[in-house]
């Protein structure tokens, strides 16, 4: 099930923290989150997945920036969520999404536990100027059945900017001879 906005505001500070929080926000069943004034975009012309790839950091004006077709931007929320006993996801907001921009088209899932700023993959359709603390996307809330277990992880939890892909650490870490050939193997 999905929690109420009413729901939402009475989690707030138990199993649910957003940081700042703002009551305007808030709607019937989900809370408004805004975008930080940075982006990143990747400098590789084809990105690595074994490796960390090459980054450029823009600061979005208040007069707007313009973001362009078949380029992925990486931004990130103006708030910090925690959250526990429920599982946290985001969703880019309908008005954005008429406009032709992507927010979040992937990994919207979140994990109990979760600490941190979310990193938004972001995609324009068309020239579309966008703005700092604009209400970009929604994060809501699912409870949950069973036994839980708590999100760890060196990559992204308590997190203090833009995470790019960290998919190399778990190459490295796991040094699975099947997942080294398949990496080396060139698509045709």
């Amino acid at each position: 099930m999905i929690l109420t906005g009413q729901e939402i505001r009475k989690q707030i500070d138990n199993n649910i923290v957003i940081d700042p929080f703002d009551e305007k926000q808030i709607n019937p069943n989900s809370y408004n989150l805004r975008l930080h004034d940075e982006l990143l975009v990747y400098e590789e012309i084809v990105l690595d997945m074994r490796r960390p790839n090459r980054l450029r950091r823009y600061t979005i004006p208040p007069e707007g920036f313009v973001l362009n077709p078949n380029q992925l931007y990486l931004g990130r929320t103006v708030e910090r969520t925690e959250t526990h006993n429920l599982v946290p996801m985001i969703e880019g907001r309908s008005s954005v999404g008429r406009l032709g921009l992507f927010v979040h088209c992937t990994s919207g899932f979140g994990d109990i536990g979760f600490c941190g700023y979310w990193t938004l993959q972001i995609f324009a359709v068309q020239p579309v100027r966008i703005y700092p603390g604009i209400s970009i996307c929604e994060i809501f809330y699912h409870t949950v059945e069973g036994d839980i277990t708590e999100y760890r992880s060196d990559k992204y939890q308590n997190n203090q900017d833009i995470q790019p892909s960290l998919i190399y650490k778990e190459w490295v870490e796991k040094k699975d001879p099947q997942m080294r050939l398949s990496f080396g193997q060139e698509l045709g």
